[in-house]
């Protein structure tokens, strides 16, 4: 499939601080993909317009990778059919279901608090959050604490999060546990996921976060 997405147009709907957005362009870019980019700023509800709920995603929300004249939303979704029959995606049966456990960890345990805390309090402001947000930033810090102690545990025995290879579990848990610290999560804390960190940063083919 990788090969596959190499010969159709490629475009990537985004918000370039967007963590979830980053994670299709990091895997594109371990994969030598072209991806053309899109802008859209959210705070401005740039994905709300009509053309936008109409044309991109009725849902809203970003990222889109476009495949031709076809829309796929949701992150990880397109990680996966970027990645299909590539090196990004383990041979064994069950090292594939559980790189999918690793993904559904990302958006179930860590992106809902770490994610959430770091565009609260980086991009909202802590004093423009609402009184129903103020009392949820406790519980978000200790539930992003609880799944950074998870991810560190595991990486104790390991240099990546299935088999003996980066995969897209990799590319999916990497964008906002390396911007943590701006939701206010300490990293140092966690030797094995700095470490992680360190090793998915020096990949072929790795790209920044802008």
């Amino acid at each position: 499939m990788a090969e596959k997405a190499a010969a159709e147009k490629l475009v990537l709907h985004e918000d370039p601080v967007s963590g979830n957005c980053y994670k299709i362009r990091l895997t594109a870019a371990l994969l030598g993909l072209d991806l053309e980019r899109r802008s859209y700023d959210i705070l401005k509800g740039e994905t709300r317009t009509p053309e936008f709920l109409a044309k991109v995603n009725a849902n809203g929300r970003i990222p889109v990778l476009q495949i031709g004249n076809r829309f796929l939303p949701e992150s990880n979704a397109a990680c996966f059919y970027l990645a299909d029959d590539s090196r990004l995606i383990p041979e064994d049966r069950f090292d594939r279901a559980d790189m999918l456990r690793w993904m559904f960890f990302e958006q179930y345990s860590h992106e809902p608090n770490i994610a959430t805390l770091r565009f609260w309090l980086t991009y909202v402001g802590r004093q423009n959050l609402s009184e129903q947000q103020q009392s949820q930033l406790s519980a978000k810090h200790l539930a992003g604490e609880a799944a950074l102690e998870l991810m560190d545990r595991h990486l104790a025995g390991q240099d990546w999060f299935v088999g003996n290879a980066p995969s897209i579990a990799d590319v999916a848990l990497y964008p906002y546990t390396h911007v943590a610290e701006e939701g206010g999560f300490a990293l140092g804390g966690y030797a094995n996921v700095c470490a992680w960190l360190d090793r998915v940063g020096n990949l072929p083919g790795y790209v920044t976060m802008e």
